[in-house]
């Protein structure tokens, strides 16, 4: 062996010596790592931790299965919002109800009493007269054409509804619904109307219109998702409850506002059931049967209920800048990629409602309100003030990233800037006006407030400016100003906030917002006006009347004068229309 051979291995020996106590030590401070998170491949590791804390879950060892069944007992749960609510007796359902409360309402028809699979479905409904719109659209579907979905080559833009599958799947096979090495050849109307994995059904027993679980049965990621809006939606002086607005508790706001469980015209409040019934169902945005990703994205698919005097969003944004580029260059973007690819490669050159709304910190997800500050009403108690606060902040940063995507920082806080002191010169007008209302009732000189106001419906309480009084009218409540205020705040704030949130800049100052605001404003000072000085004069007069009562038989009294002459006036005044009264009764042509 040669001299540097063997001094070379000597070296290494005791570098090895050497070291080892060092390296040892080094990898006993070595934190392991920790398991991969729940669905870390397919992204449902995006879940907010907010959510696994609430479930009592540990995201880090918590199974698919464990995660479903968790968010299937929260969502069936009375207790917190499931069903008809804390006013349900007064919930009296007219057919049209279990549409939209399957749960609550739904029960499987008895005109059809067959067992049938499948294939039967198909062949029953895709006759002309049994609804073959369900049949055509679903055999568009990507339900119908799993097969496609798993051939699809990687530069394909809908290449990642592979990865999709496969997460799916593995859902399924962690829930025992699906074998290990099984794969799904299709998602069938068996598998929604009876239950995933059945083969066959029973039409007048065992049929179900499904809610958001039986999606989220497969769908788990997006249905965990959405059902952290109760999670992560938590106001902090509760200006609003617990995980509202949002689209999973959308429903139970509707069946617990007062005027809508006590109105007699159950027809009409499920005009707002129509809109509020997200929480029970997916197909408001994935429209059943073909439940196309794509379509969902669009924004017309938001206009459907994000649209109207009190919720104008869709008007405002169509008629913005962004919404002008979409309408005028959306047919040329690529709807088929995810949405995190919209911006990047599918040729979108302006923001839509989902990827404004969906996105939080570079991810998209069907949580939408992990960057909410005004919750679309500026005249809720306590949003105003919340503003300013940490938790909004920290919301204002999130949508400084968003708005980055296109702009520049500069640009985005300076706009979020004018946004904010822009409605909240609104809700200073809107409280001036509101104040004066209040205090006509406190005083009580609304036109028929000791006379002729009739209660609202039970379990409502009768208040001035109340949101009830938008739906029902009975004598004099609500009064006209009433009704003004409530519109002032109800509409006229709603879409001035809601014009500057889209950019339109002549719905916030001009055709709907400060102009409208600014009208209500005078109407209600004027109509304050006039009341408290009919009021006066009222007051004066009465006063009038009791001084002169007194002092006509006190002759003396300074007042004499005045009270002998106001008596004798008046009977001047009686006496003649006696006389003319009678001369005009006498019979024509004779004279007197």
């Amino acid at each position: 062996m040669n001299s540097r051979r063997w001094f070379a291995r000597v070296f290494f020996c005791m570098g090895v010596v050497t070291a080892a106590p060092v390296l040892l030590a080094a990898a006993e401070q070595v934190t392991p790592e920790p398991p991969p998170a729940l669905g870390s491949v397919g992204g449902v590791s995006d879940i907010p931790l907010e959510t696994f804390d609430a479930l009592g879950l540990d995201p880090a060892k918590t199974t698919e299965k464990a995660l479903f069944e968790k968010l299937v007992q929260r969502y069936h749960d009375p207790e917190q919002g499931a069903g008809k609510g804390k006013f349900a007796e007064l919930w009296e359902p007219i057919a049209f109800s279990k549409y939209l409360d399957p749960l609550s309402f739904y029960t499987p028809p008895t005109t059809v009493d067959k067992t049938t699979d499948n294939a039967g479905c198909v062949k029953c409904h895709q006759d002309e007269d049994e609804t073959p719109g369900w049949v055509r659209a679903w055999r568009k579907s990507a339900h119908a054409n799993l097969s496609r979905i798993r051939n699809l080559p990687p530069g394909d833009p809908g290449y990642y509804k592979k990865e999709k599958l496969a997460q799916i799947e593995e859902n399924l096979r962690s829930m025992g619904k699906l074998g290990q090495g099984e794969q799904l050849s299709q998602v069938g109307c068996i598998d929604c109307h009876v239950g995933v994995g059945a083969k066959e059904g029973k039409h007048d027993r065992d049929l179900r219109l499904p809610d958001a679980a039986v999606c989220g049965t497969c769908h788990l990621q997006e249905f965990a998702e959405r059902e952290s809006e109760r999670d992560t939606q938590i106001w902090p002086q509760d200006q609003w409850p617990k995980g509202r607005p949002s689209h999973a508790l959308d429903y139970q706001a509707n069946v617990e506002t007062g005027i809508w469980a006590g109105m007699a015209e159950r027809e009409i409040a499920e005009g707002c059931t129509l809109c509020h019934n997200n929480q029970n169902k997916c197909d408001g945005c994935h429209t059943r049967h073909e439940f196309s990703a794509a379509e969902s994205r669009k924004p017309e698919a938001c206009a459907t209920c994000h649209r109207g005097i009190d919720h104008n969003n869709y008007e405002n944004y169509i008629m913005s800048k962004h919404g002008v580029v979409y309408t005028a260059l959306g047919d040329g973007w690529n709807w088929d990629l995810p949405l995190r690819e919209a911006l990047t490669k599918g040729g979108q050159t302006a923001p839509t409602c989902a990827s404004c709304h969906m996105e939080y910190e570079g991810k998209y997800s069907h949580n939408m309100v992990r960057k909410v500050r005004w919750a679309n009403y500026p005249a809720v108690p306590g949003i105003a003030e919340n503003i300013d606060s940490e938790w909004s902040k920290a919301r204002l940063e999130a949508w400084v990233e968003s708005c980055k995507e296109c702009h520049s920082e500069r640009m985005a806080r300076s706009y979020l800037e004018l946004m904010d002191k822009a409605t909240l010169q609104g809700v200073a007008k809107y409280r001036e006006a509101h104040q004066v209302v209040e205090k006509l009732h406190e005083d009580g000189l609304l036109p028929g407030q000791k006379t002729n106001r009739p209660p609202p419906p039970a379990p409502e309480k009768d208040a001035p400016v109340s949101f009830f009084q938008l739906f029902w009218t009975k004598g004099n409540n609500p009064t006209a100003v009433e009704f003004e205020a409530m519109e002032m705040g109800e509409n006229d704030l709603v879409k001035l906030h809601v014009g500057v949130a889209h950019v339109n800049p002549g719905n916030w100052t001009y055709t709907e917002g400060w102009e409208p605001l600014n009208r209500a404003y005078s109407k209600i000072m004027q109509a304050d006006t006039q009341i408290r000085e009919v009021a006066d004069l009222k007051t004066r007069l009465a006063e009038v009347e009791a001084r002169s009562q007194s002092a006509v038989f006190d002759t003396e009294s300074p007042l004499k004068k005045i009270s002998l002459g106001g008596l004798g006036a008046g009977m001047l005044v009686v006496g003649s229309l006696g006389l003319w009264r009678r001369r005009c009764r006498k019979p024509v042509g004779k004279e007197g």
